[in-house]
């Protein structure tokens, strides 16, 4: 294996001393422009970067940003909603030169002692944080440690009951690390108003037994997706028993066995709402496998458009939007952060929806 370039073998062949070139490549003074130029010119043709650790503890910058997902494991390799948020973000922060430092956890305990450790190491300068859930011990433990946050689908963060925020030690900070002031931040969707716009679509077809295949319970947009459905069906008349919301892990297999209790009922729906691509692709293949025409029977509407339903057969009707975008709005928020920008709130577009060949009216007879 190559052995790195140092800084000793940018002095040897500038023929400076250690310190000069110390000096030249944080921007300190002490060396000449002429000197500092020939440091620098040396340094980039072998090819040398700082060393983010040595540069942490010195109280310099780290030069990334994490993102935790605390998903099952399972549900993430085929769904494009993180590959195209992800795309978006590393679009902002390569332009940046700042690295996404990424992990996968199983659960929220785990992804809070991510946290707890990053900061302990000062491996991150700032964190995404994703999938706000409705009681989220996230935004607290972030303020205790003083950790720069964007939190991306949710309103601003929750404070604890006291209104002070959280001790480190108390959130299981062992290292020492001067906590610096809390800075939080958020990216808002309309899931509300997404969900708003679906059911009056179906409703002006004509449905009127509808089922939301929703993702996880603890996540805020499931439940804000669940209320709003709610909200739109009783003011259409629409009761608990002809619109409604069954929960899953956002998985295909979950998807298509959730598909196939509610169509095995002895009044079935005539629309399902799935909360992700990939869901409302296992339920399109349920109904053709049980002989249920898409769209003569059954209606089928996919939250996240992907490729997978525009190359499905039939089309499925989607909500669109730019989750690329959605990525990049939350990247530029937290640089901005870290840059010195006050924390504040982005509203990211509502999608909208695109009507295609898996929706139309409901059969005269129901």
């Amino acid at each position: 294996m190559a052995r790195r370039p140092t800084i000793k073998d940018i002095a040897r062949q500038a023929g400076v001393s250690e310190s000069a070139v110390s000096f030249a490549l944080n921007g300190r003074p002490g060396v000449s422009q002429d000197t500092r130029a020939r440091i620098r010119r040396v340094a980039e043709e072998l090819g040398w970067q700082p060393n983010s650790a040595a540069r942490a503890l010195s109280g310099e910058r780290s030069g990334a940003v994490g993102l935790v997902l605390a998903r099952p494991a399972h549900t993430l390799g085929v769904e494009s909603f993180f590959l195209q948020l992800v795309s978006g973000i590393q679009e902002v922060l390569a332009a940046a030169r700042t690295a996404l430092l990424f992990q996968v956890v199983e659960d929220i305990d785990a992804e809070c002692a991510v946290y707890r450790r990053w900061w302990a190491e000062r491996r991150v300068d700032g964190v995404l944080v994703v999938d706000p859930r409705t009681s989220d011990p996230r935004p607290a433990l972030l303020e205790a440690l003083g950790l720069p946050a964007v939190t991306i689908g949710e309103a601003l963060p929750q404070e604890d009951e006291g209104g002070g925020g959280i001790d480190p030690a108390a959130a299981g900070a062992t290292a020492a690390p001067t906590a610096r002031p809390a800075v939080l931040s958020s990216v808002r969707a309309d899931d509300a108003g997404a969900m708003a716009q679906v059911l009056e679509y179906l409703h002006g077809l004509g449905h009127r037994r509808i089922v939301h295949v929703a993702g996880l319970p603890d996540l805020a947009h499931t439940v804000r997706r669940m209320e709003s459905l709610r909200t739109e069906a009783a003011r259409r008349g629409l009761g608990p028993d002809q619109v409604r919301s069954v929960l899953t892990d956002y998985s295909d297999t979950e998807g298509a066995a959730a598909t196939r209790r509610v169509l095995a009922e002895p009044e079935p729906p005539t629309a399902l709402v799935y909360d992700n691509d990939v869901m409302a692709v296992a339920g399109s293949a349920v109904a053709a496998e049980l002989g249920i025409p898409v769209p003569g029977r059954l209606s089928i509407v996919a939250w996240d458009d992907s490729a997978l339903c525009r190359v499905t057969h039939p089309r499925l009707t989607a909500l669109v939007r730019d989750t690329a975008g959605f990525g990049r709005l939350a990247a530029g928020e937290l640089l901005a952060v870290l840059a010195g920008d006050p924390p504040g709130v982005r509203i990211s577009e509502r999608p909208r929806l695109e009507p295609r060949e898996s929706t139309a009216p409901p059969p005269a007879h129901t």
